[in-house]
């Protein structure tokens, strides 16, 4: 595969990362951006989990941190619409991602995928592209119990490092996640090798994602 390259020298890259829930950016992403930091890509990055409340959102805090310890700069928001309810709260949570286009211009956005099928992510997903219309958005993928896996098009091949370091962090971070049977290494390895099968990953992984508008320069 050949190669395409976004990185700007000379500034840091602007990314906007957006999760409907605490963990979301982590599984779907995670990699990705650790992969950056360890190629030395300078990021200024802004993370931002739409619903979580006590217990979760001091996991989405602590885990966020640790994510993006490397970043040149880094803001995290967390909201707290409520979980599950998404397409009720439309109007507020629109709201509040426009409040979030205000102050941040990012080159690249981090964002669900229009196929999900989480009712709660389709929202974040759907409201994403109607809000920032002129940036490149990349769809992430979330394994769940619902089958909903699609055929991704843009994918982004991870050192083992960042796969373990990934896997690490999730398991350090979310225990309120641990009991549910889909959160365990297994489920991240084997999604990250399959997505390195398909791009014939260097070192067999890969995060895998949906570029449905690109503008080759």
């Amino acid at each position: 595969m050949i190669p395409l390259g976004m990185m700007n020298a000379g500034r840091p890259l602007t990314v906007l990362c957006l999760g409907a829930h605490a963990d979301d950016i982590e599984i779907g992403a995670g990699g990705t951006l650790l992969q950056w930091f360890e190629h030395g890509v300078d990021l200024s990055v802004h993370w931002c989990v739409l619903s979580s409340n006590g217990t979760r959102a001091a996991e989405a805090q602590a885990s966020a941190a640790d994510f993006l310890e490397a970043a040149t700069d880094r803001s995290v928001s967390i909201a707290s619409f409520d979980d599950g309810f998404f397409p009720q709260q439309g109007r507020e949570i629109k709201e509040w991602l426009l409040e979030v286009r205000q102050r941040v211009t990012p080159d690249v956005i981090f964002t669900h995928r229009a196929s999900d099928a989480h009712q709660d992510h389709r929202v974040v997903q759907e409201l994403t592209w109607n809000i920032f219309r002129d940036h490149v958005v990349l769809e992430y993928e979330v394994p769940k119990w619902d089958g909903d896996f699609g055929k991704p098009n843009l994918y982004v091949p991870l050192a083992a490092q960042c796969v373990d370091r990934k896997i690490a962090l999730l398991r350090k971070h979310f225990g309120t996640q641990r009991s549910k049977d889909w959160f365990d290494d297994e489920t991240f390895r084997g999604l990250a090798r399959l997505r390195g099968v398909e791009c014939r990953a260097p070192e067999r992984y890969a995060e895998a994602f949906v570029a449905r508008k690109l503008r080759l320069g």
